[in-house]
């Protein structure tokens, strides 16, 4: 993904991300420079459909807002690489 994540497209994320027969998901949000509640809600709905397979690649400001928000210590938010 990249650019910005809200209401307007955040059904767009978790359409793509859970095509028919997918079992798990890498998120690779390292380009995305807006991130808001609606946004929130797809990560939360795609971590309980993929329990334990889901993976969230954050930029700085998707991991601020999941730090803002107490999302920040979830198995599927991965750390930086570098």
């Amino acid at each position: 993904m990249t650019g910005e994540v809200d209401m307007a497209t955040a059904d767009a994320l978790f359409a793509a991300a859970t095509p028919a027969g997918v079992t798990g998901a890498t998120l690779d949000l390292r380009a995305v420079t807006f991130f808001d509640s609606a946004a929130i809600h797809a990560l939360i709905r795609l971590a309980e459909r993929f329990p334990g397979t889901l993976e969230v690649l954050p930029s700085g400001r998707v991991r601020r807002v999941l730090d803002i928000s107490g999302l920040s210590d979830q198995p599927w938010l991965k750390q930086d690489r570098g």
